[in-house]
């Protein structure tokens, strides 16, 4: 019975100490601290990155709202750069108008969305001028006044005066002087604290 007993124990490595179990046991649990540690760490330095994120992420919404308005005071400096004097401008080439609006024209259809929003309009018995006032001319202005300009063709089906377009800016790089001219719009450039015209003798205006 005994031998038995015996042959069911398990087979442990012979020559261990008690001393060398209570060393490994201290040391498995040192690392499971440590772990512990580094996890704990690891935490604290994710709710840190994430309260961090949080704050960047509110800075750049006030970063881009000041951004805004700031796009929005470049853009009423440069009409209030281009409206004073921009009846005067065609006038010196032929155009005599009526009626300016300085404050421009919305367009909306039925659904009442804005389908056009132009910066400036211009008309008389033959002709109605729209301007187009940018910051900086951009390729992407040019499509963009294209597009008004259909829209406002559309919006006047029984009108039978030609419609004219016109882009001014601040900055207006050669190339977008180029494209503008290309397709037809009269350009305005800054020319000091005023805007002057700058188009070439062989320029033929588009019509819409």
């Amino acid at each position: 019975m005994e031998t038995a007993l015996t042959n069911e124990l398990p087979d442990y490595p012979r020559g261990i100490t008690f001393e060398q179990v209570w060393a490994a046991l201290m040391e498995d649990r040192k690392n499971i601290a440590e772990q512990a540690n580094i996890m704990a760490e690891q935490a604290k330095n994710r709710a840190k990155f994430d309260a961090e994120w949080e704050e960047a992420k509110k800075e750049m919404r006030e970063l881009s709202r000041q951004m805004g308005g700031l796009h929005n005071s470049f853009g009423e400096m440069a009409e209030h750069m281009v409206a004073p004097g921009i009846e005067d401008k065609f006038n010196e080439i032929g155009f005599n108008f009526d009626s300016v609006a300085t404050k421009g024209m919305k367009i909306t259809g039925a659904d009442k969305k804005i389908k056009a929003q132009i910066d400036i309009v211009m008309e008389n018995g033959e002709y109605i001028v729209a301007v187009e006032v940018k910051t900086k001319v951009a390729i992407k202005d040019i499509d963009y006044a294209i597009r008004q300009l259909e829209v406002l063709r559309e919006y006047k089906p029984n009108d039978n005066r030609k419609i004219l377009g016109a882009i001014a800016g601040v900055v207006f790089n050669e190339n977008e002087k180029r494209a503008a001219i290309e397709a037809g719009f009269y350009i305005l450039v800054q020319s000091g604290d005023t805007m002057k015209m700058e188009i070439p003798d062989s320029f033929v205006p588009r019509e819409w």
